[in-house]
């Protein structure tokens, strides 16, 4: 990077110097007294606040990247004795005592913080101050908070209390209902290796199963989760099972030889925007995936099984809640065919999961902010995932009279922004228009979520926190001919017929993405029923 140095007094350029890669932060030792100064001009002022191990690394990067050039106005240091850590080149302003002195002098864009983790007490102080001064303040990770991990890893580690960021307090576990469970029991669990997967399977391992089946079709996801327990719970007997459950044939097989007496069903793809995109995979995994391990549940006559749903195939505007919502009214009719017991666990969004949205926030802080939010107005339903992992365990034990379609309470609903606003200041950073941008609803998102139709009528079941559908069931005698339709739609990889025929299949599926493509035929129940031309 190029830097100039301007002469203290007369404020004119005296010399240059091209940093080369490798040298030393210390040179060049003849402009010790003149202040070093980034190209172009009209980047931003940087005061950097670092303690002493941390200032190197932070001035490395400063050093290294042209990109994103600088004006380096200074350092302040964390307290007297480290002052002596700054390079020549990079003129030390004072210590931390000096930051509202050194901001009016200076009139910094950005303060740049260079602290540890670690330090999260430090942090926070810093960030108020400056909060207070309108300076945004950037955190910058050490080479330790980097060696930890993802971005995410290197944010500070302040404690959030996820009670707090619901709104509500979490319900206990009933350890009586989930020994009755899982315990003694073979357990399979699919999509063992995602958040909700793996936390059914941290519960369900404390409860002495028979056996612990764990099946993923993600290697990375299933390694985790199998090292994970063989480190906490050695004596639990588990098998790590690498398997797409989209495979019929051969998940039948799996089954046989398995022989598991409850299945928990969370395998599933569960990102909405990307489901726009991809429609048949969307029907493949989340259709024909749960198809496939119930009809293999009902053959082999297993005892229990349970799948994991969504709020979002209530009303589906988008793709992935529209393949819920199929595979839902697929297992319900599953129901009358055979003596395995098919139920359903529908709730909202849980947080802390993969992908969603604590873990982007962080890593947004991580990388200087700000957080994003789609739409001042939306609101979804929040959980914890180990409070939805225990009542979703809990429901595997309730009786038939109980009904089959259980819906987590989830209290009410929270705004994405009151939500995001607790999540920053839980960081100890003023939620203002600087910390949150509105980006807009991502296609097939709603504004607002829905846990049941209008229809359906919940009751309490002797679960505190899980609801109970009652009413006649809807006529699911059309859905072998539907499932029919849709295999053959994927199988052509036409997306838009897919589309097609999913709308097709429910007339309640509207909005998002699928608003424009036009629908031909409306499917009567006597259209799509079993072999229907």
């Amino acid at each position: 990077m190029e830097f100039t140095w301007i002469d203290k007094d007369t404020r004119a350029p005296v010399s240059s110097w091209e940093k080369a890669p490798g040298s030393s932060p210390d040179s060049p030792a003849d402009h010790a007294d003149n202040e070093p100064m980034t190209a172009p001009a009209s980047t931003p002022d940087l005061l950097l606040i670092a303690e002493r191990h941390a200032l190197p690394t932070a001035l490395a990067h400063l050093g290294a990247s042209e990109a994103h050039a600088a004006r380096l106005l200074g350092v302040l240091t964390l307290d007297p004795t480290e002052t002596g850590a700054c390079p020549r080149w990079a003129p030390s302003l004072g210590t931390l005592d000096d930051l509202e002195r050194v901001v009016h002098e200076t009139k910094p864009a950005i303060a740049l913080l260079a602290i540890p983790a670690a330090m999260t007490a430090c942090i926070a102080q810093v960030r108020e101050r400056c909060a207070a001064l309108n300076l945004p303040a950037h955190y910058l990770p050490t080479l330790d908070d980097l060696l930890a991990g993802d971005p995410a890893s290197a944010l500070p580690a302040f404690h959030i209390d996820l009670n707090a960021l619901v709104g509500r307090p979490v319900r206990d576990v009933d350890a009586h209902l989930v020994r009755q469970a899982v315990t003694g029991k073979r357990v399979l669990i699919t999509g063992a290796g995602g958040s909700i997967g793996a936390e059914l399977a941290r519960l369900c391992a404390r409860f002495e199963p028979e056996d612990l089946i764990l099946m993923d079709r993600s290697d990375n996801a299933i390694f985790e989760i199998d090292r994970e327990l063989k480190e906490t719970l050695p004596n639990v007997p588990r098998k790590a099972i690498l398997h797409d459950v989209v495979d019929a044939a051969l998940t039948r097989k799996r089954l046989e030889s398995l022989r598991p007496q409850i299945i928990f069903h969370a395998a599933a793809h569960k990102h909405v925007p990307l489901m726009e995109d991809h429609p048949a995979e969307a029907v493949k995994n989340n259709l024909f995936g749960t198809k496939s391990v119930a009809d293999a549940a009902l053959a082999l006559g297993i005892e229990r099984f349970v799948m994991i749903s969504t709020d979002k195939a209530v009303n589906p505007t988008s793709v992935m809640g529209a393949t819920k919502r199929l595979a839902e009214l697929y297992i319900r009719a599953l129901n009358d065919r055979g003596d395995t017991r098919f139920t359903l666990v529908r709730f909202g969004n849980v947080l802390g999961s993969a992908c969603s949205v604590l873990p982007i926030w962080s890593a947004q802080l991580a990388q200087g902010g700000p957080i994003t939010v789609t739409d001042a107005r939306m609101t979804r339903y929040f959980m914890t995932i180990p409070e939805a992992a225990a009542l979703v365990v809990q429901s595997g034990a309730l009786s038939d009279s109980a009904g089959d379609v259980f819906v987590l309470d989830m209290g009410d609903p929270v705004r994405i922004l009151d939500l995001a606003q607790r999540f920053l200041r839980a960081h100890a950073i003023e939620p203002d228009a600087n910390a949150i941008t509105l980006t807009g609803a991502r296609p097939g998102e709603k504004l607002h979520e829905e846990l049941a139709y209008d229809a359906e009528e919940l009751a309490e079941t002797p679960i505190p926190g899980v609801l109970s559908w009652v009413g006649r069931a809807e006529e699911t005698t059309w859905i072998d001919g539907a499932t029919a339709r849709l295999a053959a739609a994927c199988a052509r990889h036409d997306p838009i017929e897919v589309l097609g025929e999913l709308k097709a299949c429910l007339p309640e599926f509207t909005g998002g993405s699928l608003a424009e493509i036009p629908v031909n035929r409306r499917y009567s129940q006597e259209a799509i029923a079993p072999g229907a031309a």
